[in-house]
């Protein structure tokens, strides 16, 4: 009822276009971003294993299979903007909720390497507090992804048909296009942003003697979702402003010409009664219709191969830079920002552009798919090859430089024996001879050093280090060894072609199913591709690479007794493991394109009115300008 002439001008495509764009923007850096930079800090923070910490990703593509066929069936029939608006609302008070823990548990105490550092101090540490009692905070972060997967659901489904009804046919891909754009730069943001919110402390304004090298830092996790909440919670109120249809988009419907896939029976000719889907009565023929169409069903399946790649890489990314290249949180999560904006945006948009620029029918969409999969299938070969581990005294070899008997830890030598170390204390130093020690006990360390070096710790009279050049203890500095890898820019470029042609395909393959199905269907289409997407990709994708990785765990923390979060990883195995899940997935995605192009059946030249050469011929641009249609004048 409310409407003032100054707001008509966002009334307008574009306009929808801007708000759906900045919602797109804060569901990415939500979910997609911010939750995988801090994944790391929050095992930390909460003592979480790898794959509770998956169950807590995964727990946004759950609540979103509850909800899509739902929203999408009744939303796609109903007001879509009103749907959205909700659907943003709940998401910002999911973001809140995720924040909350923060502000309930207690203050997070850090055994600095001061306090347990050195070699012959009497070291004990209390194990005052059971660890389970903080893990019990992941049931939040599941509630809270929970609500940011139900707030999200209307976004990709009801969004994506909103701006393919109000769009003329052939700029609809470059509008999609623009909008997942801007849902990838989300988590790109994302990464940046909350790799620079972990390098400060959680506990904004106190005093702390370590640094964000130190492995038990834990960084401010909880700020991007106090942010994201609140411009979720604004965006959400012009969302809810606009009509069900936008002013003009009526002779955008009349000029589409079906490009949806025959069926032998015809029962394709159903869907396109005006009365059909309007109530649940209908729901079953309609999932029935979809289940008959071959292409259809081919392109959900090869979708879900790619989603389960996309989400494994995405939350397990950073931590596959940081143990390859042997970097911080906040260092590794920045990188893999750097690797995703320019792969995953470009690749995105450029899709869009490709299907527009060579005005692609359904059957050379799914063709350019099948290209995009093969080139990124032959890049990820590149995970034959993994930098070497840093070596790491009593984790990957012995004390005095040999082999250590398979898999077993041994942190004690005689070098340190007197120093009654504890193993709960992990607090990684780089000796001067380059390798690592478990901390500055654990390298026979006597005294810490007053002045600081590269502004890190240095402890001196190591008796487990070997001076280089004079006879006599060496000395270490605290912080893992950096990686002189030579194989880095390498990796980097070919994980950078991989991303770039994962996403080239995501939009081609979106488009695809929007025209192989009929008009009517659409909305619920998306929402049943997202489904299947998210029951065999999105849900097991974090779970299966979060154990998998935990598989190449090396050295796992020890709470009193209890196994914590995995400190070192064996990057060899990492790739490997890596490599077998990749290729598994990329050749079934090959796989389910191919098939899913021979059995795409087009609908016959002339069964458009104004049939495809027409359109092609430009009749139809001639058709705008009349100052009305035959078709206006009999609705």
């Amino acid at each position: 009822g409310f409407t003032p002439g100054c707001l008509q001008v966002f009334n307008t495509s574009k306009g929808v276009l801007f708000f759906l764009c900045v919602a797109s923007f804060l569901q990415g850096m939500t979910v997609n971003g911010f939750i995988n930079t801090v994944i790391t800090s929050i095992e930390r923070r909460f003592d979480l294993r790898s794959y509770q910490s998956g169950l807590i990703a995964s727990s946004y593509d759950i609540a979103a299979c509850i909800c899509l066929t739902f929203v999408s069936y009744f939303g796609g029939n109903g007001h879509k903007p009103r749907w959205l608006g909700w659907g943003v609302l709940v998401m910002g008070l999911g973001s809140l909720l995720f924040a909350l823990p923060h502000f309930t548990t207690g203050r997070y105490e850090v055994h600095s390497a001061a306090e347990v550092g050195v070699c012959g101090e009497n070291q004990s540490l209390p194990c005052a507090q059971a660890p389970s009692s903080l893990s019990s905070y992941r049931f939040v972060f599941m509630l809270g992804q929970f609500l940011h997967g139900m707030g999200a659901t209307p976004l990709y489904t009801l969004g994506v048909t909103y701006l393919d009804e109000n769009v003329k046919t052939n700029y609809s891909p470059v509008y999609i296009a623009v909008f997942y754009t801007a849902a990838i730069l989300g988590p790109a943001a994302g990464y940046l942003v909350g790799g620079m919110f972990l390098n400060i402390y959680t506990e904004i304004g106190r005093e702390i003697d370590i640094t964000p090298e130190n492995t038990l830092w834990v960084g401010a996790w909880w700020i991007g979702f106090l942010g994201a909440g609140a411009a979720s919670l604004l965006i959400s109120i012009p969302i809810l402003g606009y009509p069900q249809r936008l002013p003009g988009s009526q002779r955008y419907i009349v000029m589409r010409v079906s490009e949806a896939h025959q069926l032998k029976d015809g029962s394709h000719k159903k869907a396109s009664d005006p009365d059909f889907g309007k109530t649940v009565k209908d729901l079953p023929r309609s999932v029935l219709l979809l289940l008959k169409n071959p292409t259809f069903i081919f392109l959900c399946l090869a979708g879900a191969t790619e989603a389960t790649l996309i989400a494994g890489m995405s939350t397990f990314g950073p931590k596959f830079l940081e143990s390859q290249f042997s970097l911080s949180a906040s260092e590794a999560a920045t990188f893999f920002g750097y690797l995703v904006v320019p792969a995953g945006g470009g690749g995105t948009f450029l899709g869009g552009f490709l299907v527009n620029k060579f005005k692609l029918r359904c059957s050379g969409i799914i063709k350019l798919c099948l290209l995009c999969t093969v080139s990124s299938l032959l890049a990820i070969f590149i995970f034959f090859i993994h930098c070497p581990n840093m070596p790491m005294a009593g984790v990957t070899q012995m004390y005095e430089g040999s082999a250590l008997p398979g898999g077993h830890l041994n942190l004690t030598a005689a070098c340190n024996a007197e120093c009654g170390c504890l193993q709960e204390t992990y607090s990684p130093v780089c000796g001067s001879d380059d390798i690592m020690y478990y901390s500055p006990c654990h390298a026979g360390c006597k005294r810490m050093s007053e002045n600081l070096r590269n502004g890190k710790k240095v402890y001196r009279e190591c008796s487990c280090v070997e001076k280089t050049l004079l006879p006599g203890p060496g000395d270490a500095e605290a912080g893992k060894c950096t990686s002189s890898c030579a194989k880095r820019p390498l990796l980097l470029f070919f994980m950078f072609v991989m991303i770039l042609f994962t996403f080239l395909s995501s939009i081609p393959a979106l488009t695809a199913t929007l025209r192989c199905v009929p008009d009517r269907q659409r909305s619920f289409a998306l929402g049943i591709q997202w489904i299947v997407v998210r029951t065999l990709g999105g849900i097991p994708g974090p779970i299966a690479f979060g154990s998998m990785i935990d598989k190449s765990c090396l050295l796992w923390q020890d709470q009193c007794g209890e196994q914590g979060s995995c400190y070192v990883y064996q990057n060899s195995a990492m790739s490997r493991y890596t490599l077998v899940a990749g290729l598994v997935y990329k050749v079934l995605g090959t796989t389910f394109f191919i098939v899913a192009y021979l059995l795409y059946k087009p609908p016959p030249a002339e069964s458009a009115p104004g049939s495809s050469d027409a359109s092609e011929n430009g009749n139809c641009d001639l058709q705008e300008h009349k100052p009305s249609l035959p078709a206006e004048e009999d609705i």
